[in-house]
C-alpha cells in the first residue's frame, strides 16, 4: 500500500497513547468560560450580492483575548429554523468567498465560513504573545499554553457556532463544521470543545498528534516547530507540553458527533498516522475515507460525497 508512512493495516491499529497533561480538562473549561462570559458585540451588515434567492452577511464578533472573528454569512431569503454548515480554512488562507457558500444557501442551509485571526482573511488578533516566534502561527506564545495562538483560534471558532446558534434564522439541533488541514483540525477542536455539532466532516486535519507529525511530515508548518527547537532546545519540554493542549489526538475522545474523517496516504504535510492517530481515538458514530494515491488534498469528488453527508446528516 503506497504511503509516506506507515502500511495501512498498521494505520487502522495505530492508537498512541495521549499526551494530555493533568489539568487539561479545567484547561479547556476555564477557556471555554471565559470566552463565553465576553459579550459577541456583533456587527451584522447585509452586503448585495447578486445570487437570487439568498442574502450575503458580514459578521464581526469580539474575539476572545482581543480582536475582531470575522465570518461570511449566506442564508436563504427568510430563512427560519434551517440546517447550518460552518467551514474553517486552512493554514495561512481565509474562509470560502462567498460563491462557495452560495450552493449550500441553495439547497437551504445558512452556511458560514469563519476567518481565523490574523491568517489570509479580515478577522484580527489582538492577543499579546510572550517572546518571540518562528514565522507562522505554530510558534506563537508557545511559552505559555495560556497565552498560545491555537488556544485563542480554537475558542474564536467555538465562539462563532455558539453565536450562530443563537440565529433565528438556525435551528441549533442541526449544525455541522467542516474543513480541510488546518480547517479540517479546527473541526476536530471544535467537535470536542463543543456540543453544539451533529456533524462533523474534517479532512485531511492537520494539528493532530504533533510530536509523530513533527517526525515525519516533510513538508508545511509543521516545521516551524522543528526550526523553533532546533534555536531553542532548551525550550522542548514546554514547546510539547503546551502544544498537548491544542493536539486534535488529546481532544478526539471528547468528539460526541457523528464524525467523517479523510486521509491521504501520500500526505506529506499532515502525515496518515497523526490523522489515524485522532481517528482511533474516537469513540463516536465515525467512519475514514482513505485515499490511496493522495497527497494533502481530498480529491475531486469527494465533494460529492461531502455534500451527501452534510445533506442527509443534518
Amino acid at each position: 500500500m503506497p504511503s509516506i508512512d506507515m502500511p495501512l493495516s498498521e494505520l487502522t491499529e495505530y492508537r498512541p497513547p495521549l499526551t494530555r497533561s493533568h489539568d487539561f480538562d479545567a484547561y479547556w473549561s476555564e477557556t471555554l468560560s471565559e470566552s463565553r462570559a465576553l459579550a459577541y458585540d456583533a456587527r451584522v451588515a447585509l452586503k448585495p450580492y447578486p445570487g437570487e434567492g439568498v442574502e450575503l452577511l458580514d459578521v464581526e464578533l469580539a474575539a476572545f483575548g482581543g480582536g475582531t472573528i470575522f465570518c461570511k454569512l449566506m442564508r436563504p431569503k427568510g430563512a427560519r429554523s434551517l440546517p447550518a454548515i460552518v467551514f474553517y480554512h486552512g493554514y495561512s488562507g481565509e474562509a470560502p468567498l462567498p460563491f462557495g457558500l452560495l450552493p449550500w444557501a441553495c439547497q437551504g442551509f445558512v452556511a458560514m465560513g469563519v476567518d481565523c485571526r490574523g491568517q489570509g482573511g479580515r478577522s484580527t488578533d489582538g492577543a499579546v504573545y510572550p517572546g518571540g516566534h518562528r514565522p507562522g502561527f505554530m510558534t506563537q506564545g508557545i511559552e505559555d499554553p495560556k497565552r498560545y495562538y491555537y488556544r485563542y483560534a480554537y475558542a474564536d471558532c467555538v465562539r462563532a457556532l455558539d453565536w450562530l446558534s443563537e440565529q433565528d434564522e438556525v435551528d441549533e439541533h442541526r449544525m455541522g463544521i467542516t474543513g480541510i488541514s488546518q480547517g479540517g483540525g479546527l473541526t476536530l477542536a471544535v467537535a470536542g470543545l463543543s456540543d453544539r455539532p451533529k456533524l462533523a466532516v474534517p479532512e485531511v486535519p492537520y494539528l493532530c498528534h504533533f510530536r509523530r507529525s513533527v517526525d515525519v511530515a516533510t513538508a508545511g508548518p509543521y516545521a516551524e516547530i522543528s526550526d523553533w527547537l532546533r534555536n531553542r532546545p532548551e525550550m522542548s519540554e514546554q514547546t510539547w507540553q503546551t502544544l498537548s493542549y491544542v493536539d486534535g489526538m488529546n481532544l478526539a475522545d471528547r468528539i460526541r458527533c457523528r464524525t467523517v474523517v479523510t486521509v491521504g496516504l501520500w500526505d506529506d504535510i499532515c502525515p496518515p498516522s497523526s490523522v489515524y492517530a485522532a481517528y482511533n481515538h474516537m469513540q463516536v458514530d465515525k467512519r475514514i475515507e482513505v485515499f490511496e494515491f493522495a497527497r494533502h488534498e481530498s480529491p475531486m469528488h469527494f465533494a460529492e460525497t461531502r455534500f451527501e453527508i452534510i445533506k442527509t446528516g443534518l
